[in-house]
């Protein structure tokens, strides 16, 4: 598989259409570079202009302009799990995000990310925000903002723990011995973090607990940190825990959020029906 990066300013008369000016560069064909550009490889910028994604290989390039482009044969031929939009209130989206599909991209492409996929979802198109994220194994329900406003004001909501967050997880072994209900409350990178839980059942054939699981912090892999820092890893996690792998994958889902949307001022609850694609309501 091929791989390789290219980062150059284009000089004085080196003006050309920015898939000739690729395939000059890096001998790639012309129409390997096409299919890049659409999958988000390859970006510009242009005098004051940020940095940005260039997916039209017909795009003339200027002296000056600066050039990348982040070519991964095995990136750009995978193929993404579809995420599916479950709700829509055209100043944002909720979407299901399955496992194995980033929330975002990265330099190498965005083919394989939720926002692209929303991004080429809506009729006419639709800009999209981020406004927070699932790790690309897990599974669940995300927002997506649709204008900078939206996105500042949902991003607000979440910074300021405004946001009720709900997971399902399973764990190795058995918590049922312990209190129904519980909190870990152990600070993560030196800041203090909180995730409380709730009992739902335990498999004794797979040695597995089930939770519903709430976290009043955001820290990075939270969840995953926190119970195998008590004795209980998440199944299928790659990172952390030992004896929890398994053939399904992380087993950590994003089932329901719940704020005071700050467009209407009015409750918004949206839950997953069960762990797949379908959304129950409550507005």
């Amino acid at each position: 598989m091929e791989t390789l990066s290219l980062n150059e300013t284009v000089g004085p008369g080196n003006a050309a259409t920015a898939c000739d000016f690729l395939s000059a560069r890096t001998g790639i064909s012309k129409r390997r570079i096409k299919q890049a550009m659409i999958k988000g490889a390859v970006w510009v910028s242009k005098g004051r202009r940020g940095r940005e994604r260039l997916r039209t290989a017909t795009a003339r390039l200027s002296p000056g302009d600066r050039i990348e482009m982040y070519y991964d044969e095995a990136i750009l031929s995978a193929e993404p799990p579809g995420a599916v939009c479950l709700y829509d209130e055209n100043l944002y989206s909720v979407w299901y995000k399955p496992p194995g599909l980033l929330t975002q991209g990265t330099m190498y492409g965005d083919h394989c990310s939720l926002l692209r996929q929303a991004e080429t979802k809506f009729a006419p198109r639709r800009p999209v925000f981020p406004v927070h994220r699932l790790d690309r194994e897990a599974a669940g329900l995300i927002i997506v903002a649709h204008t900078k406003d939206a996105a500042g004001k949902l991003s607000r909501l979440f910074q300021t723990n405004a946001v009720e967050k709900r997971y399902r997880i399973d764990v190795l072994g058995d918590m049922t011995a312990k209190e129904p209900r519980g909190s870990i409350t152990a600070p993560l990178d030196g800041r203090e973090a909180r995730t409380d839980y709730r009992v739902v059942g335990y498999d004794s054939e797979a040695n597995t607990t089930t939770l519903s699981v709430t976290i009043e912090t955001g820290r990075l892999h939270q969840i995953r940190r926190h119970f195998n820092m008590i004795g209980y890893p998440v199944m299928g996690d790659p990172r952390y825990g030992r004896g929890n792998k398994n053939r399904e994958g992380l087993k950590v889902a994003a089932t329901a959020v719940r704020f005071v949307s700050p467009f209407s001022g009015k409750a918004v609850s949206l839950e997953l029906d069960g762990t797949g694609p379908t959304l129950k309501t409550e507005t």
